[in-house]
């Protein structure tokens, strides 16, 4: 503290009002304490911050000790000592932080500084509200415990990589994104190499064989909007064998890197032999002329092919990927669950007509076939979906009976869910009709005349009715 220096010229005018007010503008809150401790006059700031204090206007006569909690009481114990023990009037340059219950909440921090006054052993304590800076303090302390713990997160995951990458079998190594230089290779890749010492900071492309050079730049520059592309097999320059090199990209803040890993191919292998089996199916399924489709458990896409995205007119893959199926199916909410559910129960479903809606609205009508499989212990469903949206009935079928009438009851239970209740009574009706029709024939040996009068029909009805479900041969037909 640094006092004034000709006080006694300047302030040899103010009394004890105007010096009281200099004293309660001067801090948030001012105590007067007598030589044994006891409060003789308090002053604040403001009512307010007054009513904030509890019992605050009975402080008046009890001791200072008294009105603070209780881990506070050594420290006015220390300062009234201090006090007592000057000789001058000079303030004590050491505040105390003490802490006064409060009527509602946490308790109130305050600092005081006490200045001795006169030669009556009388003193002043000046005293600063400090929870502004409590709270500014106890969010630079959260603040500092979750970086703290952000730190720790990020350093056991750092060392989780470092152990994964350092144990890896197979050479892995990782480029700049910008200049394709290797930053980092694991021992594996060291070894690869012949231990080269300085492999970091070498061009990646200066390892790799010049017949080579062009798939490596087409895979680096293609993963850069892809993420991750298909392995690509190479030559490494001094090596005989082939590669096979796997990319991924690794986004660093603003930047990028290459994560590539290599491994060795056998040409004898019978387990590569199988995997480029599986690539060649795949390369079918994906030029199939019919759309295919794998979702998870729930619905959502994991792949699909060409013809699927052209079915539902969308441009790329990616946006179909994590989208729910029933999205373009005809009836949502309908369809996927009856197929989902056949498919958890049985397995399999074959042929479900249903209609595909594409991203403008325009609906075809398909027919679906289902399989599950287990991907990792986890139900994985496959769709293989058909446009039949272009069938035509065949000629010799009269156009009144083209749409396909259900020929046994069992029939009528696929309806369920497919169509409304209205039509599946109107099919059962004809169901009836029909097997009721065709065993009057039957037990009449074929005699319309007896069967019409069996079945309370008219033989003109019964004519109309046989022309209805296509039962009349072609000599009837002409003959009516």
């Amino acid at each position: 503290m640094k006092a004034f220096k000709t006080p006694a010229k300047w302030l040899a005018d103010v009394d004890a009002d105007a010096a009281g007010m200099l004293i309660a503008a001067a801090a948030d809150i001012a105590l007067i304490i007598d030589r044994k401790g006891i409060i003789r006059d308090v002053a604040f700031q403001s009512a307010a911050f007054a009513n904030e204090f509890e019992q605050s206007d009975s402080w008046i006569g009890r001791a200072w000790a008294e009105t603070v909690t209780v881990e506070s009481r050594p420290k006015v114990a220390d300062m009234l000592r201090d006090m007592a023990g000057k000789s001058d009037d000079r303030p004590n340059p050491l505040g105390r932080h003490v802490n006064y219950a409060a009527r509602e909440g946490i308790d109130v921090p305050i600092l005081f500084s006490t200045i001795p006054v006169g030669r009556s052993g009388r003193a002043i304590a000046f005293g600063r509200d400090l929870r502004a800076l409590a709270s500014l303090q106890q969010r630079l302390i959260d603040v500092q415990q979750s970086l703290e713990r952000d730190y720790s997160r990020l350093r056991h995951v750092e060392t989780r990589y470092r152990i994964l990458f350092q144990m890896s079998t197979e050479p892995v190594l990782v480029l700049d994104g910008q200049n394709q230089k290797i930053i980092e290779a694991n021992p594996a890749a060291q070894r690869l190499f012949g231990d080269r010492d300085k492999l970091s900071g070498l061009a990646f492309a200066a390892l790799v064989d010049e017949e080579s050079q062009d798939a490596t730049a087409q895979l680096l520059g293609s993963i850069r909007s892809a993420g991750r592309m298909d392995d690509v097999r190479i030559r490494l320059a001094g090596h005989e064998g082939e590669m096979r090199i796997s990319a991924f990209l690794l986004r660093q803040g603003e930047g990028q890197n290459f994560l590539l890993r290599l491994s060795p191919v056998s040409p004898v292998d019978p387990n590569n032999l199988l995997s480029d089996s599986k690539a060649k199916l795949l390369k079918l399924i994906e030029s199939a002329p019919d759309g295919f489709v794998v979702t998870g458990n729930d619905g959502r896409l994991l792949a699909a092919n060409a013809a699927f995205l052209d079915m539902t007119q969308l441009p790329s893959e990616e946006q179909a990927h994590g989208q729910s199926l029933d999205r373009w199916l005809g009836r949502p909410g309908v369809d996927l669950n009856v197929l989902s559910a056949n498919l958890r129960q049985h397995g399999s479903v074959r042929l479900y007509p249903t209609v595909l809606r594409d991203e403008f609205g325009t609906q075809t009508e398909v027919e679906i076939s289902a399989v599950t499989v287990m991907n990792g212990g986890k139900p994985c469903f496959g769709f293989a979906i058909r446009n039949i949206g272009r069938r035509t009935a065949p000629e010799f079928i009269p156009p009144a009976t083209t749409r396909a009438v259900p020929r046994s009851l069992e029939q009528i239970s696929e309806l369920i869910g497919r169509v409304s209740l209205k039509e599946i009574v109107r099919e059962a009706t004809e169901v009836i009709e029909r097997l009721s029709i065709e065993a009057a024939l039957k037990i009449t040996g074929d005699n319309r005349a007896s069967a019409a009068e069996m079945l309370g029909l008219s033989r003109q009805s019964l004519y109309v009715k046989l022309r209805r479900y296509g039962m009349m041969d072609a000599d009837a037909l002409g003959a009516a």
